[in-house]
């Protein structure tokens, strides 16, 4: 057959419709179930991505946003400016400044230099090892310090190291120091109060932290601002009682009559007798509140407030004017306290020197425990129970001041006749120092008593009536007798002005016993006599040597601080006295 003939007989093929496929050559070979399969898997396939599609954009958008805003939106704390402390006069006592805290991403900060890494750690203040093993955490966020001033934190910022932020805090800044802050207290890193007035008054200082929702990228940089959520409020400024001026005397005064005579501790406040306001309040050993790191219990300690002790003879004028307000006696009532000693049961009253005949005035003046036995064993132990009690002994003082302690006053019905003449000067009952201040207030005032406030008032408190004014006025006259010439606390004398006060030796009580040559001297007197102004308490804790007596180490404090807050207040003198008068005899002191 010819070549043109084939071509016929394919075209001819073709225009009868036979399938291309009819060719062996061509034709498949696969079994029809297998492509079968295959649409029934490309069907499932589409079917589950439409399954997934409704349920990620249907059923789960509540999870999936949640799950986004987690990686990208941000709740920024707005922090709010603790208010700010101040003396009576507008004097900044504490006050807050900007600081940054510097945290990171620990995951974004593995690749960051070595050379930068060792250059952060200095700035931080911190080893090698101890950012390396912060920066180990497993967590999102860890802070790598806290409360880094200003200039640092721009440093580590110019470092450019991704995963290192920083974040805007307030660190508390007190600018008189160690003088102040027994008064004033601290706050931790979280700018919460720790103690005295920044604990006591949180809840005014702190303020309100507000907050903001920001969009922030991997590198927690902000990109965009969504709201504010809710604003933040600054904190109410506190203003003290306290006068810095007359603080720092006080301070001065204790820490330097500590070292004088190598003494533990000391401590010394002043009161306003008008108002009651608190206007001083120093201790030492003390510490500086802008720089912790090396603080002890014993710097801690607010010896003012916190402490109690056996006042010895300071406690002497309420005993006596107990008597003299219950009629019992009077300032002339003659008393035989022998030649220094009287036996009560299997007990030993001495007095340090024998007195013989006497009157009230002179018992007061002298200090002598015989005299004042004698007159306490004259009343009814409930009546010094509840004369005790109503100037604040053993009651839970209400001031607002933390840590501020009650003392001890035993109930008058366990009391023995001993037991009633040691309470009668001093032995047997604790107090604290701000206690025994307060305490004087009836025979400074009319014979009333205020409460105390560590913040200024705007006016003066009512009194409670303890005794009556007559026998407050035959009080100060007895009180003035012990800082002349002939009294226990000559050392107490103020130039140009008329004082008083009572002395108060006590034996420190350890282990059950009393010891023989750990005390504590004290003073607590007044000033001006012709209308007082302030009272002030001193205290000397185990004075080292041979003078221990409050006499002489608490007396001298009494009269330099006296001295200073007098000036400092304008008060007009009231004496012609014109230098202290010592006599050679003047260490003399009853316990």
């Amino acid at each position: 057959m010819s070549r043109g003939s084939n071509v016929n007989t394919s075209r001819v093929a073709r225009s009868k419709g036979v399938p291309f496929s009819k060719n062996p050559v061509l034709a498949v070979r696969l079994p029809v179930w297998r492509s079968r399969v295959v649409l029934f898997v490309l069907f499932a396939a589409f079917a589950g991505l439409a399954a997934r599609a409704l349920w990620l954009q249907g059923l789960s958008t509540q999870f999936l946003q949640k799950q986004g805003e987690i990686r990208y939106a941000r709740t920024l704390d707005l922090p709010a400016t603790r208010g700010k402390i101040t003396d009576r006069d507008g004097q900044v006592l504490a006050s807050s400044v900007p600081v940054k805290a510097i945290w990171a991403i620990p995951d974004d900060v593995q690749e960051a230099p070595p050379a930068k890494l060792k250059e952060l750690a200095k700035l931080l203040d911190m080893s090698n090892a101890d950012l390396q093993k912060k920066l180990d955490s497993d967590r999102g966020f860890v802070y790598l310090k806290r409360q880094v001033e200003q200039d640092v934190a721009d440093q580590i910022t110019k470092l450019g190291i991704d995963g290192i932020q920083t974040r805007k805090e307030y660190k508390r800044f007190y600018p008189q120091g160690e003088v102040t802050t027994h008064v004033v207290g601290f706050t931790n890193v979280e700018d919460a109060g720790q103690e005295s007035m920044e604990l006591a008054q949180q809840k005014t200082l702190v303020g309100q932290p507000g907050s903001r929702r920001v969009i922030k990228d991997r590198l927690g940089r902000i990109v965009e601002d969504i709201e504010s959520v809710r604003e933040p409020h600054d904190g109410k400024d506190l203003t003290l009682s306290i006068d810095s001026k007359i603080q720092y005397i006080a301070f001065m005064q204790v820490k330097e009559s500590v070292e004088k005579f190598h003494a533990k501790a000391g401590a010394a406040v002043v009161l306003d007798v008008h108002t009651g306001e608190v206007l001083a309040l120093a201790n030492w050993p003390t510490y500086n509140p802008n720089d912790r790191t090396k603080l002890t219990g014993e710097q801690l300690r607010n010896r003012v407030m916190t402490d109690t002790f056996e006042p010895g003879s300071s406690l002497k004028p309420f005993t006596v004017g107990l008597a003299l307000d219950e009629k019992r006696i009077t300032p002339h009532t003659m008393f035989d306290t022998g030649a220094g000693s009287m036996v009560i049961a299997d007990h030993v009253i001495h007095d340090t020197h024998p007195h013989y005949l006497i009157d009230v005035q002179t018992i007061i003046q002298k200090s002598s425990n015989i005299g004042t036995s004698k007159i306490a064993l004259g009343m009814p132990p409930q009546e010094m129970w509840e004369m005790f009690t109503k100037v604040g002994f053993g009651q839970q003082p209400k001031w607002g001041f933390p840590g501020a302690v009650a003392g001890r006053v035993r109930p008058y019905k366990s009391w023995r006749p001993i037991e009633q003449a040691n309470m009668s000067f001093g032995q047997g009952i604790s107090v604290s120092l701000i206690q025994l201040a307060r305490a004087y207030m009836i025979y400074a005032r009319d014979g009333d008593i205020i409460p105390l406030s560590f913040q200024k008032v705007a006016e003066a408190p009512h009194g409670t009536q303890v005794v009556s004014a007559k026998t407050a006025a035959e009080m100060r006259e007895m009180l003035e007798m012990v800082t002349q010439p002939g009294g226990s606390a000559v050392k107490a004398q103020v130039p140009g002005y008329r004082v008083g006060g009572k002395t108060g030796t006590a034996q420190k009580f350890i282990n059950g016993h009393y010891s023989q040559t750990k005390y504590i001297g004290n003073f607590v007197g007044m000033a001006p006599m012709s209308n007082p102004r302030f009272i002030i308490a001193v205290m000397i804790d185990e004075p080292g040597g041979p003078v221990h007596v409050g006499g002489d180490v608490a007396g001298p404090v009494f009269s330099a601080l006296a001295a200073n807050a007098l000036r400092a207040k304008n008060i007009t003198p009231d004496s012609t006295l014109t230098h202290i008068i010592i006599p050679d005899n003047a260490s003399q002191e009853n316990m």
